[in-house]
């Protein structure tokens, strides 16, 4: 079969039946439920798409065996995710009609790289992304401190965003993400990080620099939500763009100021943003907070090579 033989549309709330028949046993062999069920009505737009995001379906024989969506994070910038394909239409070039298709939209928006997230150990992720045309961007991996309204940084920590950006704009973190940090704006995604967006982050909702004889270190908070988690239990999670610091005192300091914005907020669940390195993972295990075991590889594709 080839890709002439795939309908490619958008999204509707028809096709949820069929999207979760291929969806809802993706990772079942690991123990973890795909969120695409949960999710699909929140992601579907109205008969004219939408500005911001966009769904796909591929259909074959009048059935959808293939979803995705693309959301426009910034004027330049989409991010590629939910990409999925029913196993019996694997390698039939539906995945590909699909993924193009959202190419296509964002190009039209103004984009010039669309990125997406794969997990390490997904490897047919990992080869569909590449087959895409993604191409390797940088991995991260999660530090989970835990929540303590009365953590106390030893060295003073401000909200200040500029003494922030500017450590970010000379960190090795930002070298080795790339400049990439967690979108404000939609979960699981990644982005440019601006001096607008630390700015924002101040106003909306939290920024930390680390000083001690300078800045040495810098992170900032992109939301707080409740979710309900595996056992049906309703969690308050908080979420940190990134996490970048000199050395092992400044990550102890930076994440204490986080352990203790995450404790007020009354937070159950936290997780950081930290560069995939040795010296950054080590750090943080230096301070016996959690990390998590594997790390995320972000993809990148140059739209403007289309």
């Amino acid at each position: 079969m080839g890709v002439s033989e795939v309908a490619v549309r958008p999204a509707t709330a028809d096709d949820y039946e069929d999207v979760v028949a291929f969806t809802e046993g993706t990772w079942a062999e690991r123990g973890a439920s795909d969120y695409i069920p949960r999710i699909y009505h929140d992601w579907i737009e109205g008969p004219d798409g939408g500005e911001r995001q966009r769904t796909l379906v591929g259909v074959v024989d009048g059935r959808a065996v293939s979803v995705a969506q693309a959301v426009m994070l910034s004027e330049h910038e989409a991010w590629c995710q939910g990409m999925r394909v029913a196993p019996e239409h694997r390698g039939e070039g539906v995945g590909e009609a699909v993924t193009y298709g959202l190419f296509d939209w964002a190009r039209e928006r103004g984009a010039v790289v669309a990125r997406n997230m794969v997990f390490s150990w997904n490897v047919a992720g990992l080869g569909h992304s590449r087959a895409m045309g993604f191409e390797p961007a940088t991995e991260f991996r999660w530090a989970h401190p835990e929540p303590a309204p009365d953590a106390e940084p030893a060295a003073t920590v401000t909200d200040d965003p500029d003494a922030a950006w500017s450590y970010w704009t000379d960190s090795d973190a930002r070298d080795h993400l790339g400049g990439l940090t967690l979108a404000m704006d939609e979960t699981w995604a990644v982005q440019d990080l601006t001096r607008d967006l630390l700015h924002r982050a101040a106003d909306e909702t939290a920024t930390f620099a680390v000083q001690d004889g300078g800045t040495r270190g810098m992170a900032y908070r992109v939301r707080d939500y409740e979710r309900e988690n595996e056992d049906g239990e309703v969690e308050h999670r908080a979420e940190y763009g990134v996490g970048a610091w000199d050395d092992p005192d400044a990550c102890r300091d930076l994440l204490a100021a986080v352990r203790r914005d995450a404790g007020e907020l009354g937070a159950d669940r936290v997780r950081v943003l930290v560069p995939e390195t040795a010296r950054h993972v080590s750090d943080v295990a230096a301070t016996r907070t959690r990390v998590s075991d594997e790390p995320d590889f972000v993809m990148a594709v140059d739209l403007t090579d289309r």
